[in-house]
């Protein structure tokens, strides 16, 4: 949809709530829901041999991939590369990129993929890297990040048509890409897509804290999870 919308990218002139969560980028207004348009992940890398997944783009996600997208369309980049540079500058962005990397190198993925260290992946190694949310746009409920619960995407008509219709697809392209679930919610659709065999569980890394700094019970999920996630990990990359 980046074709659609980039008349009214290049229109902004300021990246705030109010100039972006408007009528110009509304994809659906239903009830408590509104889900808006956003440039970051309309691309998939589909050599990449990690697939992290998120349950939806954030405010602070979306914020940067309008920037992103509006310096790309000014220079007249063309629409590749500037939906490339929108995935690579807003994916997981802030304290969350800092808190999944540390959790990915002391698992030690970066030696299975004989890199330094996973903060690569986020840089001149990202060619090893896709990323994406269960929903491809940011979702608000009530007018606040959704955070994947009330309601679950498994029970919400809405949101499960965004997931068969976006995520499914993605998953199609990665089968046997070593799957990271960031945070419950993501894990559920997982556990159900292996239910119904759309993806190996052996290829999903299950119990994966979710990085956010909001999460105040990472540090201990992930020492309960650790041996557990190294042997997955492991098994994986035999």
């Amino acid at each position: 949809m980046f074709d659609k919308y980039s008349i009214e990218i290049k229109n902004l002139d300021s990246f705030d709530k109010k100039s972006i969560l408007n009528e110009k980028f509304l994809l659906l207004n239903k009830n408590n829901m509104e889900i808006y348009y956003a440039p970051h992940n309309e691309i998939i890398n589909n050599n990449a041999r990690v697939f992290i997944v998120g349950i939806t783009p954030g405010w602070t996600q979306t914020s940067i991939a309008y920037k992103t997208a509006y310096d790309g369309l000014m220079h007249n980049m063309d629409y590749d590369t500037t939906k490339k540079e929108c995935k690579r500058n807003s994916r997981f962005a802030g304290s969350m990129r800092k808190n999944l990397i540390e959790m990915l190198d002391e698992l030690k993925l970066n030696e299975k993929l004989n890199i330094n260290s996973c903060l690569e992946l986020f840089e001149d190694k990202d060619e090893l890297l896709h990323t994406t949310s269960i929903i491809p746009y940011p979702v608000f409920i009530n007018n606040k990040n959704y955070t994947g619960s009330n309601p679950k995407i498994l029970d919400d008509e809405t949101l499960l048509f965004y997931m068969k219709e976006y995520f499914y697809k993605e998953v199609e392209n990665m089968k046997n890409t070593l799957i990271i679930p960031l945070g419950k919610a993501v894990e559920e659709v997982l556990e159900f897509m292996i239910i119904e065999k759309l993806i190996k569980e052996e290829q999903c890394l299950l119990g994966f804290p979710h990085p956010s700094g909001a999460n105040g019970h990472r540090k201990k999920q992930f020492e309960e999870n650790k041996e557990n996630l190294l042997n997955k990990i492991n098994d994986y990359f035999k």
